[in-house]
């Protein structure tokens, strides 16, 4: 364990390697990249056996002047969020210390590239994983805004991705460096961001909406898509008249496969008038992943159901009617998704277990001695009380659940349930007592009335 405590000013000793050994209390491994402000290291937390990545701004930057202020601002403005922001799609940021000679920030640490490496023209991504990213981003970027937020520099810089065999399987949103918090009453730095990223209403230094960061993240998909970015010029003035005045080029002509839906949903958000995009995230992101859903789009061979697919078919679950998106989120990525053919059984009575499925698709009929006794369709539970049963003699099924209508259900297990985050674990409880409330309630009914129970 480091003697040296969070909250320490420097103390600055180089390895071999000629970057620092100790950042505060955390010990440094490798440089992972530099720019004209800040460097960031890859550093062990030995407290909490993790890696995390440490932004450290240069101690020349922090000299008075007017824009060494601005630089201090952002990094002010990046600390304000330590702690607040939690969304798998969104770069933790864990703590913050304003050493007075080198502030830093201590950050979940990602494992892949930027998306800048997927912009040229011989380096692009699939279409349907430029849709699973998009809708992600959108869902992030969404879940900033409920928090009063404003990321203003969305770029494929700012875009982590995690790789899996050179295929993305997810992204993380970074650097809120240039954040505008709508809810804060501290002085906010205006016209910040990448130009060829920015909305027009940016340009004029107008009051931003979320709908700022819509045009942005529309501007990083068609230069996904593309190779390029919507508006391209050698000169700074060129690009600003372009992004008031010109249209993007069609997508069709720059890539093969494009289809027009596609060019339609990016021309929208990258309006000029942001009454003209889509009203909400939720819109954006709907109608984004239809394109994969709706088979406009050819689904990869890598993954045969999106993440994107996934979380919405949860959303339309009645199980899951009282969970947010964070949790949604963390369903799609611990539960077991499993296909059942007509005929499968789920359990068999006497059989022993402690699992419950979630029933996405399909119908399951449950028979005892012979005589179906229940159907379930999508959005009901299965299988919970011997999962939530006190004893192991308790945990034998005593009925036979069959599938009855080709199905996908959510399976979970007790150590499924254990790597949930105790606010999930808190909705599944609540979903349980509703379940059970109306089971009793449907059995109670049976017994007062049983000519109305078929």
């Amino acid at each position: 364990m480091s003697s040296h405590p969070a909250n320490a000013p420097s103390t600055e000793t180089t390895d071999s390697s000629g970057h620092p050994a100790w950042i505060g209390r955390y010990r440094v491994q490798s440089r992972l990249g530099e720019g004209a402000t800040s460097e960031v290291f890859l550093a062990r937390d030995d407290f909490r056996d993790r890696l995390v990545a440490i932004k450290r701004v240069r101690a020349a930057t922090m000299a008075e002047s007017a824009e060494n202020h601005y630089r201090t601002h952002f990094f002010d403005a990046e600390a304000a969020l330590a702690g607040k922001l939690k969304h798998p799609n969104v770069v933790e940021i864990y703590d913050a210390v304003p050493d007075p000679v080198m502030p830093y920030l201590v950050m979940e640490y990602v494992s892949g590239v930027t998306l800048r490496r997927f912009c040229r023209a011989d380096a692009l991504l699939s279409l349907d994983q430029i849709v699973e990213i998009g809708f992600k981003c959108a869902m992030a970027l969404g879940y900033v805004a409920r928090r009063g937020l404003i990321h203003r520099d969305v770029k494929p810089a700012n875009i982590l991705a995690v790789l899996d065999k050179g295929h993305v399987v997810d992204v993380k949103i970074s650097d809120f460096g240039s954040v505008l918090d709508t809810m804060s009453d501290r002085t906010q730095v205006f016209r910040v961001g990448s130009l060829a990223y920015m909305s027009p209403e940016q340009l004029d230094g107008s009051t931003l909406d979320a709908r700022a960061d819509l045009y942005s993240l529309a501007a990083v998909l068609y230069h996904l898509i593309a190779g390029r970015p919507p508006f391209d010029a050698n000169t700074q003035p060129a690009l600003m008249h372009q992004i008031y005045n010109a249209e993007p080029p069609s997508l069709q002509l720059l890539r093969e496969g494009v289809p027009p839906r596609m060019h339609a949903i990016l021309q929208r958000a990258l309006a000029k008038n942001r009454e003209d995009r889509h009203a909400s995230w939720d819109d954006f992101a709907q109608e984004w992943s239809s394109l994969v859903a709706n088979a406009e789009v050819p689904r990869g061979q890598v993954q045969d159901v999106l993440d994107s697919e996934r979380f919405n078919l949860l959303r339309s679950l009645e199980f899951f009617a009282g969970f947010g998106d964070v949790e949604l989120w963390e369903v799609v990525h611990r539960a077991r998704w499993q296909r059942h053919a007509f005929g499968d059984a789920l359990y068999r009575k006497g059989q022993e277990g402690n699992t419950f499925h979630i029933i996405a698709q399909g119908r399951i009929d449950v028979y005892r001695d012979g005589n179906r006794v229940a159907q379930l369709g999508a959005g009901t539970s299965v299988g919970e009380m011997a999962y939530l049963a006190p004893s192991p003699d308790l945990r034998t099924h005593a009925a036979d659940v069959i599938v009855s209508e080709a199905a996908t259900t959510v399976s979970f297990t007790p150590e499924t349930m254990d790597s949930l985050s105790p606010g999930a674990r808190h909705l599944f409880d609540g979903a349980f007592i509703r379940v059970l409330v109306r089971r009793l309630h449907a059995a109670h009914e049976a017994m007062a009335h049983p000519r109305r129970i078929l």
